[in-house]
């Protein structure tokens, strides 16, 4: 005698995306760009809008500046000893804000910065 078994698929579940409105805990802000000057008064910015809106601000924490080198021959073909070095820093700030309300995040979103500030922002 033989049986046959027949696995039964479970039913294929829809995938739920939450979007959260409310209950977000912390923001956190990371900003990059080559130029500090330019990268500090972009964090100050932030920062100010965020206080405006009476919001608790954490930082801006300063990260790691990543240094990028580069080493180019100077000629073509020969003069393999002859060498330029040249080299990109990425300066680098994280800021977190606690439990922003709406007021904070769509100030936030309709800031303008200059270019070359880099932001990736993380909802925690």
């Amino acid at each position: 005698m033989t049986t046959d078994t027949v696995k039964k698929k479970a039913p294929a579940r829809a995938a739920k995306i939450k979007v959260p409105t409310e209950g977000i805990n912390k923001l956190r802000i990371r900003v990059r760009a080559y130029e500090s000057k330019i990268l500090d008064a972009s964090v100050k910015q932030i920062v100010d809008t965020a206080l405006r809106y009476d919001a608790k601000v954490v930082g801006p924490m300063p990260l790691p500046t990543e240094i990028r080198k580069y080493t180019v021959n100077r000629s073509a073909f020969v003069y393999k000893n002859a060498r330029e070095q040249f080299e990109m820093r990425v300066h680098k700030r994280l800021i977190d804000i606690e439990n922003p309300n709406a007021k904070v995040i769509e100030a936030l979103t309709n800031m303008s910065l200059p270019s070359g500030v880099n932001i990736d922002v993380k909802m925690m």
